[in-house]
């Protein structure tokens, strides 16, 4: 499994991350860092019971300067101070715990939902390639799974580091001040800790990293299956998708185990080694008890210490391991978040209000992969021209707007927009100048109103209505139950073919965008449908470049050009294009007629 980040990368970009709550993990590590104080006092009250109550000792030193002067150092007096000191220490542990608690969740929270945000926005960023390649599974997994690693890093793992470390060095002195031998017995065994810490991380790493990619493989087959469930249903084909996920699902199951058996054994060894640190203090402790170097309260607040001394080194060395898990997770979010842009928006990219409409290829050529699609296409058109587009299947026709929309850039030649290449301009700025109807109209599982609105969400009830009236859909949308505000169902299941293609329409109307993209869009409706559908397209063409793919040529009718796609060339198969205006010094590009390409 190849592990793309270094942990020291990973920590450095994990920085930059988080950059906008560093106040709050600031808070967090300060609240948490108070444990060890508090830690320290813990076992206090039972050496003054046992040493100075029971024993009737003097106090020693250091605790009667702790001690204010106005409480008597009699049994009574230390008895009492005991019993409050135990209640106060417990209330200010737990008001501790809990504000610690409370801000780590919201920090934590915050840190996810901005770490999330960021690979979503990057995610829509990437290419069309990239998501037909790799399928979209997948990067919903490093979404919804892979980017909360960023709270058991930082939060759950990094700052409780940092306050392990703290309570060590603070409770480390404390013993040595108490009894040095014992001290030095106690932390005898802390590089064996560190060094099995050290040789399973990157082993343990590797093994989640693994286990990363099996689950979401397995994932991926229960995202399939839903996407494309009346396939499966139609072909009975129930069985085999269950023992595909099965199949996967079991591999996954084992790295887990192995994961789980590993970490275990790791948990063994920690706790070995503490143990017998521990054993061989109390040894070495009880006989300077009998010897008299060690009163036996202090005997008890060095066992109290040791154990509250190994919590920090057992963190230590545990949290350096199961680390890695989060690490692998993270190791892949970065992995995605790396991905450059296949479409990258220039530094210094023009604005663009609303375009006119001419449009022109020039010498345009694309390939997905290794396979070309377009070969030096040339053409262009005036605004305002209805340009159809006919040919084969995979000839290249959507290809064609693909990359007029920017969706891909061609791997040589030009496409402009009244003259300017379209990589001069915005994204979001060129996007807003394309009305798309696609053959399988896309709802989203909301509202109508919402779907129709969708390219303008500010839209006027008046607005959305004239849409709706004007693409022929207003009528069946007031015969629903609940109107405008009836829902349409997953990927518009709710509503007909012809009526999620009305819709779409709608959503085109409102938009009013100076170039309209027509793919397809009476192919899979019936014969009176597809009248009423056309007509609105005809209202919709009016005062817009437009361009029509069609397989049948009676769509294209009323087109004023056509294009005719064929092994990624282009020909003329009808009509005569309006040239675009040419610019300075050079000729108006024309679409080349029968035989030219």
């Amino acid at each position: 499994m190849i592990l793309r980040y270094s942990d020291a990368q990973l920590f450095r970009r994990l920085l930059t991350q988080v950059r906008p709550c560093a106040w709050r993990m600031i808070g967090v590590l300060l609240l948490t860092m108070v444990s060890a104080p508090l830690a320290l006092l813990s076992p206090l009250p039972l050496k003054i019971v046992v040493d100075n109550v029971l024993a009737q000792r003097p106090l020693t030193p250091w605790i009667d300067h702790l001690v204010p002067a106005g409480i008597p150092r009699t049994m009574g007096g230390l008895l009492v101070l005991s019993s409050v000191l135990v209640v106060l220490i417990a209330l200010l542990t737990q008001a501790q715990a809990l504000a610690a608690a409370a801000l780590s969740s919201a920090t934590a929270q915050r840190l996810v939902l901005q770490f999330r945000t960021t690979l979503f926005r990057h995610m829509q960023r990437l290419s069309l390639a990239y998501h037909e390649t790799q399928g979209t599974s997948n990067t919903t997994y490093r979404i919804g799974y892979d980017a909360p690693s960023i709270q058991y890093v930082l939060v759950d793992g990094l700052i409780p580091l940092v306050s392990a470390l703290i309570s060590l060095v603070a409770i480390g002195y404390v013993t040595f001040r108490l009894d040095w031998q014992l001290a030095l017995i106690a932390l005898a065994v802390s590089p064996l800790l560190f060094l099995f810490s050290h040789l399973s991380r990157g082993q343990m790493r590797s093994r989640y990293h693994q286990a990363k990619e099996l689950e979401s493989r397995a994932l991926a087959v229960v995202h399939e299956v839903l996407g494309t469930l009346r396939v499966v249903k139609a072909f009975g084909q129930e069985d085999r998708e269950e023992q595909r996920f099965h199949d996967r699902a079991v591999a996954w199951a084992r790295a887990q185990r192995d994961n789980a058996v590993a970490e275990g054994m790791f948990g063994l060894l920690i706790g070995t080694t503490a143990a017998i640190g521990t054993g061989l203090t109390l040894y070495l402790g009880a006989a300077h008890v009998r010897e008299g170097t060690l009163t036996l309260g202090g005997l008890l607040l060095v066992m109290s210490y040791l154990l509250q001394l190994y919590g920090p080194l057992t963190t230590l060395s545990r949290k350096a391991a199961s680390i890695q898990t989060h690490l692998a997770s993270l190791d892949r979010a970065f992995a995605l978040l790396d991905l450059p842009p296949d479409v990258p928006e220039r530094p210094a990219a023009r604005r663009l209000a609303r375009a006119s409409g001419a449009i022109a290829f020039r010498n345009v050529s694309f390939a997905y992969g290794s396979q070309p699609t377009l070969r030096a296409v040339s053409f262009a058109i005036a605004p305002g021209t209805r340009l159809g587009i006919s040919g084969r299947t995979g000839a290249g026709k959507t290809t064609l707007v693909n990359l007029l929309m920017r969706f891909f850039d061609p791997s040589q030649g030009q496409i402009l927009l009244d003259g300017v290449d379209l990589r001069d301009y915005r994204l979001a700025d060129l996007r807003a100048q394309f009305a798309l109807v696609l053959q399988e109209p896309v709802l989203f599982h909301t509202t109508i109103r919402e779907n129709i609105a969708y390219g303008r969400p500010d839209a006027r009830e008046d607005d959305i209505v004239a849409a709706a009236k004007a693409a022929d859909a207003h009528d069946f949308i007031l015969r629903l139950p609940k109107g405008y505000d009836s829902l349409v169902g997953e990927r518009g299941m709710q509503v007909s073919g012809g009526e999620r293609q009305r819709i779409s329409l709608a959503r085109a109307f409102l938009k009013d965008a100076p170039v309209l993209i027509l793919d397809e869009p009476t192919s899979s409706v019936d014969a009176a449908t597809e009248a009423a559908i056309i007509a609105a397209t005809e209202r919709l063409m009016v005062g817009r470049t437009t361009l029509v793919i069609a397989h049948r040529l009676s769509t294209l009718e009323h087109c004023d050009a056509r294009l005719s796609v064929e092994r990624g060339q282009v020909r003329m198969t009808q009509g005569k294009a309006n040239p675009a205006a040419p610019g300075p010094g050079e000729a108006p590009i024309a679409i080349p007629a029968l035989g030219d390409v």
